[in-house]
C-alpha cells in the first residue's frame, strides 16, 4: 500500500522544477523576441542622429504641431523599404550589393558602395560634434577630449570578436536612453492633446518646404533601409534558430517615429509659444533650463549624446560594411577589412570635427551631391530586387508593397529633384 502513496516531496520538487523551467522559457522567449528586433532597432539608432534632432527641433519651434503628419508619412515609407530590405536578406542569402552586382554588373555595386562611403564619411563629423557638444555643455569643458575618447571607445568595440552582439546591445541601450530622456521631457512639457491631434492633419506652412524635405530625406533613409538586409543576415549567422520574417523591423522603425514625434511635440510645447529660435540641437537644451531647471537640460543632453553616439557607431558600420562589400570583401562584420574601413570612417569624422569644429560647407555640398544621385539608384535597385520572384521566392513583394514602394520611389525622386534645385539653382 505504501508504494501506491504519492511522494508529495517528489511532486513538490517536480512542480518547483517545472516552474523554474517555465520561468526560463519565458525569459528566453522575451530575450529571443528582443534579439529578433535587434536589426530594426540598430537602424532606428543609426538614423536618429544629431542632425535629425536639429531639424525636428527647428520644425517644432517654428511651425508648432502642424508638421507632425510628416513623421507618419516618412515612417510609413521607411517601414516599407526597411522590411523589403530585410526580406531580401532572408530570402537571397546574399548581400544587397551582391544581388545588384549579379543583376546589373560589378560597376553598379562599386558605384553604390563608394557613394555610400562618401556620404557616411562626410556626415560622420556631425556625429562626433554631437558627442562633443552633449558632454562639453554640462561639464563646461572642451569638445575635443570627448570626441577623442568616444571615437576611441567606438573603435575599441571593433576588437570584440562578437562585434554584432556588442553593437546590438549598445544600440538597444542607447535607444532606451533616448526614449527615457525624450519621454521625460515630454511629460515636463505638458502639451495639449487637442493640439497634438490637429498636427496630424496634413498642411504645409509657408517657408517650411526646405525643412520638410530635409526631414523626409533624413527619416526616410534609403541608405539605412538597405543596410537592414546586412544586419538581418548577421543576426541569422549568429542565431540561425531565431525566426526572421522581415516584419521584426517594424518595431524599430516605429520607435524611430515615436522619438521624432515626441521631440517635435516637446519643441512645439516649450519653444513655439515663447518664439525661441533654434539653430542647433543644444539650443533646445538651453531653452529647457529656464522652464524646467538645469536637470531638464542635462536630461535632454543625455538624449543628444545617445543619438550622437549611436549614429557615430551605426553610420560608420554601415559605410564600412557596404564599401567593403562593393570592393569584394563581403558584407560580414567579422571581416578584418570591414572593421578596418569602419575605423577609417570614424577617424575621418573625428579628425574633421577636431580640426574644423563643425562640418565644413564643402563636405556638406559633396555629401548632398552624392546623395542626390546615389539614393534614387539604391531605392530603385532595392525595389527591383524585392520584386524579382526568382531571387525572392515566397518573400517577393506583395501587391501592397509594390504599390506603396512605387509611391515611395516617386517621393524619393521628388526629394532628389528638390535637392538639385536647392543645391545648384538656389
Amino acid at each position: 500500500m505504501n508504494k501506491l502513496k504519492p511522494d508529495y516531496a517528489q511532486i513538490a520538487l517536480t512542480e518547483t522544477s517545472e516552474d523554474k523551467y517555465a520561468d526560463r522559457v519565458s525569459g528566453s522567449t522575451w530575450k529571443t523576441w528582443l534579439q529578433s528586433l535587434g536589426p530594426g532597432i540598430i537602424i532606428a539608432a543609426l538614423v536618429f542622429g544629431p542632425s535629425k534632432i536639429t531639424v525636428i527641433s527647428i520644425l517644432g519651434a517654428k511651425y508648432n504641431y502642424s508638421m507632425l503628419w510628416i513623421v507618419v508619412v516618412a515612417i510609413f515609407f521607411m517601414t516599407i523599404f526597411t522590411t523589403m530590405s530585410a526580406r531580401i536578406g532572408i530570402a537571397t542569402k546574399k548581400s544587397l550589393l551582391a544581388n545588384i552586382s549579379e543583376k546589373w554588373g560589378k560597376a553598379a555595386a562599386i558605384f553604390t558602395g563608394l557613394g555610400i562611403f562618401l556620404v557616411t564619411a562626410s556626415f560622420q563629423a556631425g556625429n562626433s560634434i554631437g558627442i562633443g557638444i552633449s558632454l562639453a555643455e554640462p561639464t563646461h569643458t572642451s569638445q575635443v577630449p570627448w570626441i577623442i575618447l568616444f571615437n576611441g571607445i567606438a573603435i575599441g568595440l571593433l576588437f570584440f570578436r562578437a562585434f554584432y552582439k556588442v553593437l546590438e546591445k549598445i544600440m538597444i541601450g542607447l535607444v532606451f536612453l533616448m526614449l527615457f530622456a525624450f519621454i521625460t521631457t515630454l511629460i515636463l512639457s505638458q502639451p495639449k492633446f487637442s493640439d497634438i491631434v490637429t498636427g496630424f492633419i496634413p498642411s504645409v506652412s509657408t517657408g517650411s518646404m526646405v525643412l520638410v524635405i530635409a526631414f523626409m530625406a533624413s527619416c526616410f533613409s534609403i541608405v539605412g533601409a538597405c543596410y537592414q538586409s546586412y544586419l538581418v543576415q548577421e543576426r541569422i549567422r549568429i542565431r540561425p534558430d531565431l525566426p526572421q520574417t522581415g516584419r521584426e523591423s517594424v518595431v524599430g522603425i516605429c520607435i524611430l517615429g515615436l522619438m521624432s514625434a515626441i521631440l517635435l511635440i516637446c519643441c512645439a510645447a516649450v519653444l513655439h509659444p515663447k518664439g525661441i529660435a533654434i539653430n542647433s540641437a543644444t539650443d533646445m537644451a538651453k531653452a529647457l533650463e529656464p522652464a524646467f531647471g538645469k536637470y531638464a537640460s542635462y536630461l535632454f543632453l543625455s538624449g543628444l549624446f545617445g543619438a550622437s553616439f549611436s549614429a557615430l557607431i551605426g553610420n560608420a558600420t554601415l559605410g564600412g560594411t557596404l564599401t567593403g562589400d562593393a570592393l569584394g570583401y563581403g558584407g560580414k562584420l567579422s571581416s578584418k577589412m570591414i572593421r578596418f574601413l569602419i575605423a577609417v570612417i570614424m577617424l575621418m569624422g573625428a579628425a574633421i570635427a577636431i580640426i574644423f569644429g563643425k562640418l565644413p560647407l564643402q563636405l556638406i555640398i559633396i555629401a548632398q551631391a552624392v546623395t542626390i544621385f546615389i539614393v534614387p539608384f539604391i531605392g530603385i535597385a532595392l525595389y527591383l530586387v524585392a520584386n524579382d520572384r526568382k531571387l525572392m521566392g515566397v518573400y517577393t513583394n506583395k501587391t501592397f508593397s509594390r504599390i506603396a514602394g512605387g509611391i515611395g520611389l516617386i517621393v524619393m525622386i521628388f526629394l532628389a529633384l528638390s535637392n538639385i534645385k536647392v543645391l545648384f539653382f538656389k
